[in-house]
């Protein structure tokens, strides 16, 4: 999924904030949740972010860690970059091998795409309104009001990531897919 995110996504307009067929979506993912094999390279691209979105809402506790929710909304009211930069390289190393692998994947293709937003039309801020809700959400449900402001402060935080992840994840993140 990352893989063709990464080839198709910089040069797809929208993508992430248009949606792929719900039927589709739903019969995809069935059978790779039953383990069958799926060749996604036969499905619009808008397909796959959809279900890569929904395969990160089903993280448990979400990849960032819903228990360090606070720390990492509490990230963005800091000083000045660097501050931000180093509390958020501390909250990566607590979080488990698996989702730090994975977050680095992911920073990766959301690079690549806002490297190209003239193109496609997804800056940093966009990619960041369209995936956040998917990496983070608090432990426990809210009120509309309270849900809407973390809203906002999980999108900063990502904007955030995203524009500086050469800073955060090391330079190698823009070529973590090699040539493809």
């Amino acid at each position: 999924m990352l893989s063709l995110l990464y080839q198709e996504g910089p040069s797809t307009e929208g993508i992430f904030r248009r949606s792929g067929s719900a039927k589709t979506c739903k019969e995809l993912k069935e059978k790779l949740d039953s383990g069958a094999e799926v060749d996604l390279a036969c499905e619009s691209i808008f397909v796959t972010a959809s279900l890569f979105k929904d395969f990160l809402r089903n993280i448990p506790g979400s990849i960032l860690s819903s228990q360090l929710c606070d720390k990492w909304i509490s990230v963005m009211d800091q000083g000045n970059n660097e501050e931000k930069i180093k509390s958020i390289q501390r909250l990566i190393e607590q979080l488990p091998r698996a989702n730090v692998v994975l977050l680095r994947y992911i920073f990766g293709v959301l690079h690549g795409i806002e490297m190209r937003s003239e193109e496609n039309q997804m800056n940093a801020f966009n990619l960041a309104i369209c995936i956040a809700p998917s990496l983070l959400w608090p432990p426990v449900s809210s009120t509309p009001d309270i849900e809407s402001e973390f809203t906002k402060k999980i999108s900063s935080l990502v904007q955030f990531l995203t524009e500086n992840c050469c800073r955060i994840f090391g330079e190698e993140i823009t070529s973590l897919f090699g040539e493809i």
